[in-house]
């Protein structure tokens, strides 16, 4: 058994859902929340930007002693996965392996949809793991750059007007088009789950990639021999590179209750 910290982070507030997630299905564990509120969107930045920003959230959670890291961000999950492998020093888990397996195994035409930002889609990381699984499958990109921005400034109830027009605008393209499953490709994205759902029908399935990730980490710690034999209930420490009052209302909101831990600003740049 391993009581450290697991260490959780995310461009901004999208990874929140991931949180949520870990809370379900690992109550016992310990969680270090970094949330990049200072530099989010990493989606429009290019490769170079999103490995520097990895390496240096990497080191400032190895100052935790975490004893696994979770990328709950599709971008970095997508463009330096390798990256944070190689510097972190404990197991890693992405978005992407875990998304892909789900949306194959929950595709009936083999016909699959993935929404990310624009350098997830750039990587073509979703598209290589599905074909890996289903060379026979059908794999449509479509990148969402103003689905982050819209969650990260509150605008992402299924009757926001701002909201039902961006999405309309990504998503009508694809609709009649035989496509039966959708990736959400960043952690962002499920927070529209329903207005993402109420466009593409019913009868479309919808991919949750970080509570896929959340999942597969959960099972691959047992395995591991590194979940916490604690038994009550883990404490969570949240960490941000800019801090507002609209974080602490929006986390709560996205976690499904007010802040457990407390939140901490922190300077990136120097780790």
């Amino acid at each position: 058994m391993d009581n450290r910290p697991i260490g959780v982070f995310d461009s901004g507030l999208g990874g929140l859902t991931v949180i949520r997630e870990l809370e379900h299905v690992l109550p016992h564990e310990n969680l270090i929340y970094f949330g990049d509120t200072g530099r989010v969107p990493y989606g429009t930045k290019g490769n170079d930007t999103i490995m520097k920003y990895a390496e240096q959230i990497v080191r400032f959670l190895r100052g935790f002693d975490v004893k696994a890291i979770l990328i709950a961000c599709g971008t970095v999950s997508s463009v330096a996965f390798d990256v944070v492998s190689a510097l972190a020093e404990v197991p890693v888990y992405g978005v992407v392996e875990p998304a892909a397996r789900s949306a194959v195994e929950k595709s009936s035409q083999g016909d699959i949809l993935i929404l990310g930002t624009s350098a997830t889609v750039r990587s073509g990381s979703y598209e290589k793991a599905i074909k890996r699984l289903n060379p026979d499958a059908v794999v449509r990109s479509g990148a969402c750059p103003l689905f982050v921005p819209l969650v990260e400034n509150d605008h992402f109830s299924k009757d926001d007007v701002l909201a039902d027009m961006v999405a309309h605008e990504y998503l009508d393209t694809f609709l009649n088009r035989g496509v039966d499953t959708v990736i959400l490709g960043c952690t962002h994205y499920p927070i529209l789950r329903p207005l993402i759902a109420g466009i593409m029908g019913e009868s479309v399935a919808l991919v949750d990639a970080g509570s896929e990730m959340a999942d597969t980490a959960a099972v691959s710690l047992e395995v591991r021999g590194l979940l916490s034999d604690r038994k009550d209930i883990g404490k969570q420490n949240f960490y941000v590179s800019d801090y507002s009052e609209d974080f602490t209302r929006l986390a709560g909101v996205l976690l499904e209750h007010s802040l457990a831990g407390y939140v901490e600003k922190t300077d990136i740049e120097k780790y």
